[in-house]
């Protein structure tokens, strides 16, 4: 059974060298703001993206508000990776107080 972490959990690592954050939302979605470090690997491409995330550390999965994050960290388990469900997703993280890196526009 896959592991899940609290966004309480998840700030307490956010700056660790080890951490692998990948954000499963939507480009226009992870454009309105995501948790620092997080990467964006939309849920739509990531079966044939699959390749970049390492088997031999947990990679953490977060999303919106939890339902796309859970699919894909059993998808992940079954491929044999070790992924770590974040529960509540990005919403919860902001609800929570958590900071929001905005993307740089380019201007």
């Amino acid at each position: 059974m896959y592991q899940t972490i609290t966004v309480q959990d998840l700030a307490g690592r956010i700056g660790d060298d080890d951490l692998l954050l990948v954000d499963v939302r939507e480009p226009h979605e992870y454009g309105n703001g995501f948790v620092p470090g997080a990467v964006n690997i939309p849920m739509s491409i990531l079966p044939v993206r699959v390749h970049e995330l390492p088997r031999d550390r947990e990679v953490h999965i977060i999303c919106q508000s939890g339902g796309r994050s859970m699919q894909v960290t059993m998808w992940l388990e079954r491929q044999g990776y070790r992924p770590v469900n974040v529960h509540g997703g990005t919403l919860t993280w902001v609800q929570a107080g958590g900071p929001i890196v905005l993307p740089a526009t380019g201007s």
